[in-house]
Order: C-alpha cells, then structure tokens, then sequence
C-alpha cells in the first residue's frame, strides 16, 4: 500500500460513515412528502438510498485502513465533507427539476450547507413543500457546522473528533472547551442551537407564519442562511411583527453559543456584557442600524421616520449578520446604504456563530495591533500586550490573524478579477465574490435581492460557489490542501 492510500482511506472510512449519516437527514423532507402527499416523494426516497448505498459502500470498501485521525487528517476530511456532502444533496433537487443542471444544483447545495443562501432557482413558490424543505434543512444543519454533530457521534465509531472540531469551528480562538470532553462539548452547543431553534420556529408562528413557513424560515434563520419559501423573500409577508422577530433570531444566531451555553449554565446574561466581542457586535448592529434609518430618512427613501426605521433595521441586521433575506430591493437605495451592509457582512458576526466572514474577534484583535503599532512609534521601549477583556492574546494569534486577512485580501481580489475575467462587470463581480466569500447571498446588480445566481454562467457559478466553500471552511483549512508541504510525508 502507497503512502497516498495510507494517508487518505482512513479518512474516506470516516467520510462514508458521514455520508451515511447524511442520508439519514433526507427522512425530513421525505416525512414531509409523505404526509402531504408531495409529488417529490419518490425523488426524496431514491435520492436516500443511493446516498446511503454510496456511504455504505465507502465505508466497507475502506473498512481495513481504519485507524485514529490524525490532526492534519482533520482538514482533509473537512474539506471532503463540505465538497461531498453538496453533491449527494443535488439528488432531489435534480430528480425533481430535471432541467436543474449539476453545476447549478451544486452551486444551490453548496449554497445551503455553507449557510450562504445564494440561490438559482425562481419559482421558489411553486416548488413541492419536501423540496423546499431540502433546501432549508441543508442551511439548518451547515448552521452549527455538520462535523460538530458528527464529533459527538464518532467517539462511538472509536474515531477521535478532537481535531475535526478545531478545523470545522469558526473564529481565531478555537483551544477553549466549554465541557471536559469535546464530544460533550459539540453535543452543548448543538443542544443550545437545537433549543434556540424551538423557539424561533414557535416564534415565527406566532408571528403569523404558516406552519410550514415558520419550519422553513426558522431553518435559515438560526443558519444565517437567508433561504426562503417565497421569490419576494419577506416581502412576501410585509409584516413588521414577522420582519421584527426574524431580526431578534438573527442577532441570537449572530452571538458565539459558546455565549448561550454560559448563559444559560450560570443562568445569568452577564455573560455577555464581559465578552467583549459580543459587546463590540451588538454596538456595531445598533450604530449602522441608526446610521441607515437616519440616512434613509434624510435623502427621503421613505415618507416617516417608523417606515425608514423597520427597513433599515431588517436589511442591516439581515446583511450585516450574513442571512441574506431581503424586505425590499434595497439595491435601489442610495448607494451608501447597500454598500455599507456589504462592507458590513465582513466581520459583524461573532465566531463560532453560524455567521460568515472574516468575524468580529478578528477586526478587534486587528484594529488593536493596529493601535500598539502606532504606540510603538511613540514609545518605541513600551511593553503594551494585547488584551481582550481580561485576556491577553498571544502573538501567534495575532500572526494567524494577520495572515488570514493576507489570504481573505488575496481570495477576494483574485476571484473578484477572475469573474470580471469571464464577463462580469466590476460591481455585480465584486459584491457577489464578497457575499458568496462571506457567505452572505445576494449582492448588488445582477446578483442583487431582487434577482438570484442563476443568470450567471457555468465557470462564474464555479466560481462562487469555490468563494462559499473557503469562505465556510475559513480559507485555511482549504487552502493548505493544496500545498505540497501538506502531503509531504
């Protein structure tokens, strides 16, 4: 046997048991079809069992080279699940649209697992209730991260997950455990998510959603995904109430639940008010909340100040979280507005959220070296650590920040020219690199709220969806598969 077999088929062992699982998540929508008498039933059914039958037959043909994970196995693996896992979820999707092609199915897979929410299929409306509900359960599962799921199962398959965890969970600070154990660990946050999920789907409800819309929507909503039932998104309802409670779960899902967790163990929201990311998060919200009613007030967008104040509170909180819904065509608004929700989509949401982009840990560790830099000039002798709240930062995070901001500068220019390149103009090329890079969704002209991904053409799509898939995995753990010091022995 090969050092390349011997390094890679324990690793494919483990990704047929995760595709296994996998196949087991497509009951959802198969229950859904079978109690509504859907007419994707039998697409959803097949599209189980060959996933199964694919898992299965991962798992047996590489059962001999099993052995425990190693950690540069974990990103490896990570990245096979995040690149697998879309195309075996194309199935439904392609059985039931068969003029869908692989590369677009692919794009909206990828789309929902990466919690982006970008999509290429109109009609959304007209859709079966079990497609629909594919479609959202993929940006519900990415949500939390699938491999935090399964880190809590592979202990019983005497699999390690340690090192899986650290390469799946977003943000720069990734050594501190809530419980001893990272398998209780996973299975806290999960049930942190799992309960905050509850509520929004009652919520939602309550709100004045159908049964089946609050499901949906509370989906993409604690997945910061930004899929929907409906072509109009949330102007299909035009409902403050709605639009107000889908902005208080966003901002929930927007927080570490590593935050909740610690809520909710000392029963106390202190919590919070230590962390100083969380703190910095919610200002941000607040200040570009204001700062977009106020403009939107000023040049006149809307006639009052209660009209200007609901639109600029969804769509800020919606984009600067990286759900992607939209209340109206917001693309329309003078320019500053939409580009400043961009720019915010960035770094507004907290790590080891289901948000995107590059996170708010990461401008506060940037924006102080940044002061102790300008410091040094002064007071070249001075010994000034960097601290966060109580903590100080050690230098190799520091380092680790400043090189991944090289990489996320160098991603985002490079795919922005290369969409450019095949035909883009410079707007609709950037802003869709940068929300499908932060997954985000829509962006502005051809890519904007009121249009979708599915103008686009095949190599741009390949494009974007590349930008979700190293934006979800942040770059890293992508990247360095493709350097030959990885798979120097």
């Amino acid at each position: 046997m090969n050092a390349f077999a011997r390094s890679t088929f324990p690793v494919v062992n483990v990704l047929g048991y995760v595709v296994t699982i996998f196949a087991f998540t497509m009951l959802v929508p198969l229950v859904f079809a079978l109690v509504g008498g859907d007419r994707a039933l039998r697409d959803d059914a097949l599209s189980m069992l060959i996933t199964a039958g694919a898992g299965a037959a991962l798992v047996l043909a590489t059962m001999r080279y099993r052995r425990e994970l190693q950690p540069r196995d974990g990103f490896l693996l990570v990245t096979l699940v995040w690149t697998v896992l879309p195309a075996f979820a194309t199935l439904p999707l392609m059985f039931h649209l068969p003029g869908l092609s692989f590369t677009y199915a692919y794009f909206e897979t990828m789309s929902g697992l990466t919690t982006t929410g970008a999509t290429v299929i109109s009609g959304l409306d007209e859709l079966p209730l079990s497609i629909n509900v594919w479609r959202h359960l993929l940006v519900w599962i990415g949500g939390m991260g699938i491999l935090v799921l399964v880190v809590a199962i592979l202990p019983l398959l005497g699999v390690g997950g340690s090192q899986l965890f650290k390469a799946e969970t977003a943000g720069p600070i990734k050594e501190a455990k809530l419980t001893p154990r990272i398998a209780d660990t996973a299975k806290a946050l999960y049930a942190m998510y799992f309960g905050i999920s509850i509520a929004c789907f009652f919520a939602y409800r309550w709100a004045g959603m159908t049964w089946s819309d609050a499901f949906l929507h509370m989906c993409s909503t604690m997945g910061l995904g930004g899929f929907s039932s409906h072509d109009a998104s949330f102007a299909y309802w035009n409902s403050p109430v709605i639009e107000y409670t889908a902005v208080f779960f966003m901002v929930l899902a927007g927080f570490n639940f590593s935050m909740h967790f610690l809520a909710w163990r000392r029963r106390s929201l202190k919590v919070y008010l230590h962390d100083p990311e969380s703190k910095a998060y919610v200002f941000t919200l607040v200040v570009a909340c204001v700062a977009v009613g106020v403009f939107l007030l000023w040049r006149e967008v809307y006639p009052d100040w209660e009209t200007s104040f609901r639109y600029a509170v969804f769509n800020v909180v919606s984009i600067a979280t990286t759900t992607g819904y939209a209340s109206t065509d917001y693309a329309q608004w003078p320019s500053f507005a939409p580009i400043l929700m961009l720019f915010l989509c960035a770094f507004a949401t907290c790590a080891g959220s289901t948000g995107g982009g590059i996170k708010m840990v990461r401008g506060l560790i940037l924006l102080k070296q940044a002061l102790r830099e300008m410091s040094r000039i002064v007071h070249p002798r001075a010994v000034s650590p960097i601290m966060l709240g109580d903590q100080a930062i050690e230098n190799k995070v520091i380092f680790a920040v400043l090189a991944f901001m090289l990489v996320y500068g160098a991603a985002l220019t490079s795919l922005t020219f290369l969409m450019m390149l095949l035909g883009l103009d410079a707007i609709t090329a950037f802003t869709a690199i940068v929300a499908c890079l932060n997954n985000t969704g829509p962006g502005l002209n051809v890519v904007g709220p009121a249009s979708n991904y599915g103008t686009l053409g095949p190599l741009q799509i390949w494009t974007c969806t590349f930008a979700m898939l190293i934006g979800r995995l942040e770059l890293f753990t992508v990247l360095i598969l493709f350097t030959p010091m990885f798979w120097r022995r």
